[in-house]
Parts: structure tokens; sequence; C-alpha cells
């Protein structure tokens, strides 16, 4: 037998005479070396500090970062200097795998809690890893020493994390301005500086001449620009460590404006308001705001939310300018914990529109803009599992446009409804003082999920999804604001591409006929169109700029459909480089999912992925159920008691594109992030063996024991979406899937 120190050396010695026979290290650099290794350097032979030095001297340092003391791992740090002395020969192979078996990952103790539920026993070893202040020494020394194992077995890739960061950097053009949008006599944009990291918003006056609204739109240079908030200077000045300005808002006279922000990152804001004429503060600042701001007409009453105790948006209150805050009276308040609160103003600026809802079943409250202290009108009341939402036509029109002195609110309300027997929902129409009177416009379709409706002077616009595509239809309205009893064929908005995010809206005035267009696509860069409905003219506003010589044709989208265990047809999006993948399973894939909220995963270009498939890789995203890409009915089988379906969905995604030979188990990555991290968790468990590689951000691995805890905010909401585990059937189902209830003794793959 041999001695394996024997051999150690033995290959140390060959490979110092070989590789870096003759080399001459200074006195400085064994010096260098003596603090690299530590207390190791003692321990090593002098062959071993030979190689250990040349090493260092070659940039390849990282190979002892974070070695344990001797006496700890001996034996693998022996192995990996003779596989180090083989790399300095030109063999590299197995450098790695000795260089992390010598790391020694830290282990948290172990602190066995019982947690008793419907006659169920769980032992949760590592409960005292909660930590709801952020405080605990014990929880921070570990959450240390888990970042430091994490850099010390990235180590290796720390030149390559550099060369990305600065590639992906490299590709933002930090001196942009957004697509300008025409408003009351203004048009209004915000820019970026080169250097700065915040917006500074901005507006030019529309010229005195100009004439309607148009498709071909631009702010003239020639006009003086106005600054009304700059976002870097605000920081800069209140010598704040964080920013973010929740909204920023001027007054219907365009006079005045109102922002709201946030200077600690716990998302409650502070709202100002600051006379534009003169750069003067009106108002003490009123903090604790949930950031949403809405004006009335008088152009000194405002409306704002604040959190109640568990950081849900409760209760609207109205301030006006020159008063104390301490007379803000309440407008509304809700009290049922499973619901929140925002708040809006109708496109025709008309009614203030109090939203309240859950996330099943909705209501909303209005008040007429030009009487602020009136009491709210309920439109309809709520009914659980009942969600509408409105978009409100002041009625009959006049050669001028809306009336808008009076104070009693007219007209009628689209409204976007949904039940359990329109999962789909239906476009509704009905009259503004009998809203429960309504008439059918657009009724409810199996295929089709309606999603948004918007109502302008003399159009009305419709967001819808089909097959897990997106297209906008744009319908006329008669042409003095009567209130429609049933629609023309509209016209439809969609893109060749076999898969992209496409989304659309009303901008500008009421009287506005343009439309926005926001377009993207997995090859296709953040574009924005203007389109004009009456003549259908559209003009490209926007491509978000790509520096570095991004061209579009050098890329492939495409959208593949997966077979899930019950037969379900799962759609997946996919993008690849031309020439540089090969397509015959050797390549390497990241696939992404979500499927949580009813919130789809629309196809989206992203300049940082760029980085990744210039360098071969496919990147897939799997449009599973739970999500909202295929319809109300898509979610409603991934939530409650059939959530696997969105794990049985992911994985039957990666096996077919393992099977079209896109990728193979050993060239497989997959990311997610909260709910998406649960999915991460859940399908790691079932399927470890498909995956090379597990990203997870935020991940909400730990789902039964949270959903049991009503101290935490928003569980009571999020029972409607992953089910009350107060209950046996949720409780066992869910203990069936949580991710930390079923790790288990199997191989795993690489996850951070």
């Amino acid at each position: 037998m041999v001695n394996r120190k024997n051999q150690t050396a033995a290959v140390v010695m060959g490979a110092v005479a070989g590789a870096v026979g003759g080399f001459v290290l200074g006195r400085s650099q064994g010096c260098h070396a003596r603090r690299v290794l530590g207390s190791n350097y003692k321990w090593m032979t002098a062959e071993e500090r030979q190689v250990a030095r040349s090493l260092i001297t070659h940039g390849q340092g990282h190979i002892f970062k974070a070695w344990p003391q001797p006496g700890i791992n001996d034996a693998a740090k022996r192995r990996l200097l003779a596989a180090a002395a083989r790399h300095l020969s030109g063999a590299a192979e197995g450098l790695e795998e000795e260089r992390l078996s010598v790391l020694v990952p830290p282990r948290a103790n172990q602190q066995p809690k019982e947690l008793h539920m419907h006659n169920d026993l769980r032992i949760d070893k590592f409960y005292w890893l909660r930590d709801d202040a952020r405080k605990a020494p014990a929880v921070l020394e570990y959450l240390k020493a888990e970042n430091q194992y994490t850099a010390a077995a990235m180590a290796d890739t720390v030149k390559l994390q550099d060369e990305l960061y600065k590639e992906m950097r490299g590709r933002i053009k930090e001196e942009d301005t957004s697509v300008a949008a025409r408003y009351q006599g203004y048009y209004y944009y915000t820019r970026a500086e080169e250097g700065q990291q915040y917006a500074v918003h901005c507006r030019r006056a529309v010229p005195a001449r100009a004439g309607p609204p148009s498709e071909a739109d631009e702010p003239s240079p020639d006009a003086p620009e106005e600054v009304l908030l700059d976002e870097n200077k605000r920081k800069q000045q209140g010598k704040h460590k964080f920013y973010m300005v929740g909204c920023c808002e001027t007054s219907p006279d365009q006079k005045l404006l109102a922002w709201t922000e946030d200077t600690k990152g716990g998302e409650k804001y502070t709202l100002h308001i600051r006379d534009l004429s003169n750069g003067k503060e009106l108002i003490d600042p009123i903090p604790m705001t949930s950031g949403d701001v809405v004006w009335a007409n008088d152009n000194a009453t405002l409306f704002y939310i604040v959190k109640d105790h568990l950081d849900r948006p409760y209760k609207v209150l109205r301030h006006t300018i020159g008063s104390p805050t301490s007379y803000d009276a309440v407008v509304y308040e809700e009290k049922d914990e499973a619901f929140y609160v925002s708040i809006g103003r109708s496109h025709s600026e008309q009614l203030i529109l109090i939203q309240i809802g859950s996330a099943v079943t909705s209501e909303t409250c209005y008040i007429s803009a030009n009487d602020p202290t009136a009491r709210p009108n309920v439109i309809l009341p709520r009914i659980n599992d009942v969600e509408y939402s409105v978009s409100h036509h002041p009625g009959k029109l006049s050669s001028g446009g809306i009336d808008s002195s009076s104070k009693d609110a007219t007209g009628w309300f689209i409204i976007t409804h949904r039940d359990p027997q329109h999962p789909n929902s239906e476009l509704r129409v009905a009259p503004l003082d009998a809203p429960e009177q309504h008439t059918v416009l657009l009724p409810h379709r199996d295929d089709v999920k309606l999603e948004d409706a918007c109502v302008g002077a003399r159009w009305l616009v419709v967001s819808e999804r089909s097959r897990a595509q997106q297209a906008v239809v744009v319908h006329q309205l008669p042409a003095r604001g009567e209130m429609p009893s049933a629609l023309e064929e509209g016209h439809k908005v969609d893109f060749a591409e076999p898969a992209y995010s496409l989304s659309g809206g009303l901008t500008g005035e009421f009287e506005s006929e343009v439309l926005r267009l926001r377009y993207s696509s997995l090859t296709t860069p953040p574009s924005v169109y203007d389109e004009h409905m009456a003549t259908g003219r559209r003009a490209l506003k926007k491509v978000q700029p790509i520096l570095g010589g991004f061209s579009q044709e050098d890329y492939v989208t495409q959208r593949l459909w997966a077979t899930a265990p019950d037969g379900v047809e799962v759609p997946i999006s996919l993008v690849y480089r031309k020439g540089l993948a090969k397509l015959d399973g050797s390549d390497p894939l990241l696939l992404h999912g979500y499927g949580s909220y009813e919130l789809p995963y629309d196809p989206a270009y992203s300049r940082d992925q760029l980085s990744l498939v210039d360098r071969g890789w496919t990147i897939a995203i799997a449009h599973i159920r739970g999500g909202g890409d295929m319809g109300r009915m898509w979610y409603e089988d991934g939530k409650y008691l059939k959530k696997k379906n969105t794990f049985t969905d992911f994985i039957a995604c990666a096996e077919h594109l393992i099977k079209e030979s896109f990728t193979s188990p050993e060239q497989l990555a997959m990311e997610g992030r909260s709910a998406g991290g649960l999915l991460m968790g859940a399908v790691t468990n079932m399927r470890p063996d498909l995956f090379n590689a597990v990203l997870m951000g935020v991940p909400f691995v730990d789902c039964l024991t949270t959903m049991l805890d009503n101290t935490i905010p928003l569980t009571e909401i999020e029972w409607e979406e992953w089910g009350n585990p107060q209950k046996p059937e949720f409780y066992e189902y869910m203990k069936s899937y949580s991710p930390v209830d079923n790790v288990q003794a199997q191989d795993y793959p690489h996850i951070l």
C-alpha cells in the first residue's frame, strides 16, 4: 500500500520541478504566503509550501480561502495540494472538487422545538433561527458564518463575477430619458443622468399652437425644461442611506407637486407638497403613509392611506392644504384584516376611487373629485369570491369636452367582473346611479381572460390573454358619450413573435385618441409605441438602448408545450443565440418559474441574462399553473389543494426540455424567487436528479409554519392563496409539500 502522504509529496516534487523549476520566490512573497495560509503554513511540508507559493503568485490564492485550522480536514488539504500540483503541471482536472472538500460548512445548532397541530407533532430543530427583530446575536453570527462560507466556496468565480458585473453594467445607457406623456399643456417625463442612481422628474410646455394629441407628439428641445423633483438631490440633501419615491403627482391645475418618499426601506412613505412656482413646501411632512396620493379637483385637497400594525394599508384620510394634519378626516377604514386598501383617480378625472380587496374579493367606492368632503359611495357591495374593477365615463359629451364643474358625479361605468361562474371575467356597462343594472358587452369566454379595460371619451381599450399570449383590443364608443348597449368588433393589436409581453392603455387627457403600447420579448428590448386609434397610425417612440453591439437577429425565441402528468399542456418560452446553442442536449439551460398569486410570468427581455445567452446558455420560462398565464382557471388549478400541480408542471417542463435535446440534467439549472423559491424547494425535494444547480431568492420554504402564525403581517390575506392550515385538510396537504418539512437524505443539486 502506498503511503498517501508520500505519494502527495512525490507529485508535489514533480510539479515543482517541472512547472516552476528555477522560479525563485523573494522574501516578501514568502511572507505573503504565510499571511494567506495562516497557521497552516507551519503544518505544511517544504514542498507543499512551494506549491502554495506558486499558486498564490499566479493569482490562485483563492484556493486557500477559509481553510480550517490544522487538525481539521488535513487529509483533504493534502489531496487538494496534490491536485494543485497537477494543475501546475497542466492537468487541472479535479482541482476545484478537492478545494471544496477542504472547506468546513457551518452547522446550525439544533434546538428541537415541538410544534403541535391537529394531533400531529412536528419537530423543528432550527426554529430558533427565527428572529423578527433581526438582532439576535446567535442568529447574526450564524448568518455571518454562512456568508463567509458562501464567499469561500465561490472564491474561484470572483474574477468571473467581476467580469460579469462590468459586462452587465456596460450595457446600460446611464444617461437616458423616458417617453414623454402629454397632459394638461405639458410633456411629462423622467430622465437619468450619468453616474446617478435615481430619476429626475421633469416637464416641458406644449407649444401654444400645437394641435390635438397624436402619435407624433414629441417635446421640443427648445422648450425650457422644468425639474419637478430630483431624487438624487433629495437623497444627497437628506444624507439618506436609502431612498425611494412612492408617487409623484401634480395637482389638477399643474401648479403643485405632491410626492411620497421612503428613506428607511420599510415601505412607509412621507408625504410632501411643493409649490412649483417657488419651490416652497406647503405642509408639514406627513409620515407613515402607504405611498399613494390622489388630488381632488379643488387643488387643495388630497387623499392618502396609512398602515396598521400588520403593515396593511387600511385607512384613507383627507388632508386640506393649510390645515394641521391633526384635522385630517378619516374617509374610509377597513377593519377586516384580510382586506387592504388603495386609492386612485379615474381617467375621466371626475372620481376619486377607493379600492378594497383581498386575494379573491374586491369592492370599490367613489367620491366626486369636485366634492371631496362627500361620503364614499359603494359601487357594488362586496360578495365573497367576486372581484370587479371599474372605469368611468362622465356621459354626454359637449363640443368642448367634459363638464367638470358639477359636484354631482354622472355618467356610466365599464365594469370588469369575475365570479365563480365567470372565472375569466366578463365586461359589463352600467349607469353610475344604478350600477347593479348592467348590460354585458363582452361575455365570458373559456379560452380568453379579460384582464383590464380602460375607457376614454370615444374609445374603449381592453387587455386580453389567451394561450399564454397577451393582446390589446380597441373598440370605438358612441361619439356623443352615450352609454353603449353593445360593442362593434374591435381592432386587435398584436405582434408576430411567438412569445412576448404586451400592455396598452390610454395616455394623456380623457379626450386623447392616443393609445400607448409597451412591448417586449425575449429577443426584443422594451419598446414603446404610440398608436392613433382613429387613424391606425403607429409610431415607435423608443427602444431601450442596449450598449455593446446587441443585434436582435442573432437570437431565436420559441414557444414550446410540455405535457403535465394529468395531460394538461404547459407552455414554455425560451431564447438562445444562433451559432452558440448546439441543441444536442449539451447546452446549459436556466429554467425560471413562479406559479402563484395569478401572476403571469410574461416573456420579456433581460439585458443581464444576455451574459448567459452569449455564453451558449438557453433561457427558458415555465408558464406553470398557479400563475395567471393561461387565465383564471390556470390559477385556480395551482392553488389551495391543487398546489402540487405547480410543481409537477415545472418538472414536466424540465423533462420536456431534456427530451427535446435543449439540455441535460447535468447542464440544467433552475431559478425562482419568493413564492418561486417555494417552487424551487418543492421541486428539489421531488426531483433532485433533474437539476445540477438551484437558485433560490428569498425563498418561501417554511410555508406551513408561517401560515400557522397569524401574528406575521398579512398572513390572513395569504390564507386565500395557500389555504388556512388551521383546518386539517389544508394542514395535511401543505405539510406534504412544504420544503423544509420534506427534506430527506438524498443527493441534492448545488443550491445557492
